[in-house]
């Protein structure tokens, strides 16, 4: 423990640690780009397929079966023969992150849509409400909660990945942990490791407020 504290403190109490490209702001900034560009990515895919597929009941087999076999993959190996196929890029770097957050999303909107007791939507085309309305108006709001959950795991498994970035010479916090470890300098190891999992409670503390923001009392325990 003892060990431990002097590598943090030596980490964070030296100036050199806020400044420059391997500061600490900058290495945050890198490493919540690649977390925000791979989830708008992943939500832009995922979460209108699983909203379509909840709502109209087809094709939630092979949805199901997609989506497990896509969590089956192995991210860092997916990123190496990308970088080998595709040569060096954001677009290798981010493919990996997209695909290993897809699953939770589109699971998660399609449950949550599935998951709602059939007479609410009856209810709504009852009043005259559309196929649209009745998903946006009536589902959607009472799915939220689920939905919600799907999408802070898969930006919780994003932000904790996208240090792979840094093996294929990318930036992001993961920088810090893979020049430690070459240099044998444990300090930006721990710095690194510590930073990572502070923007993972980021991200946690994000997904409450939007919880808060985006879901009624009464649906919040749901």
């Amino acid at each position: 423990m003892t060990t431990l504290w002097f590598y943090l403190t030596d980490f964070f109490a030296n100036p050199d640690s806020w400044t420059g490209t391997n500061g600490i702001p900058n290495r945050m900034f890198e490493h919540f780009t690649y977390t925000i560009l791979a989830l708008i990515v992943a939500i832009a895919i995922a979460f209108p397929l699983g909203l379509w597929t909840g709502h109209t009941g087809r094709g939630g087999f092979l949805l199901s079966t997609l989506a497990n076999a896509a969590r089956a993959l192995p991210t860092y190996g997916v990123l190496v023969l990308l970088v080998v196929t595709m040569g060096m890029g954001l677009v290798p770097v981010l493919i990996p992150l997209v695909a290993l957050a897809i699953p939770p999303i589109l699971l998660n909107t399609y449950e949550g849509i599935r998951s709602i007791d059939r007479a609410l939507p009856d209810a709504a085309r009852g009043m005259g409400m559309s196929g649209l309305q009745v998903l946006v108006k009536a589902e959607l709001p009472v799915a939220m909660p689920l939905i919600l959950v799907g999408m802070r795991t898969a930006a919780v498994q994003i932000v904790a990945t996208a240090t792979i970035a840094a093996a294929v010479s990318f930036g992001g916090v993961g920088r810090l942990i893979v020049d430690g470890l070459a240099r044998r300098d444990f300090t930006l190891v721990v710095g690194g490791g510590v930073l990572a999992a502070f923007a993972a409670l980021l991200i946690l503390a994000v997904f409450a407020v939007l919880q808060r923001v985006l879901i009624s009392d009464g649906l919040r325990d749901r």
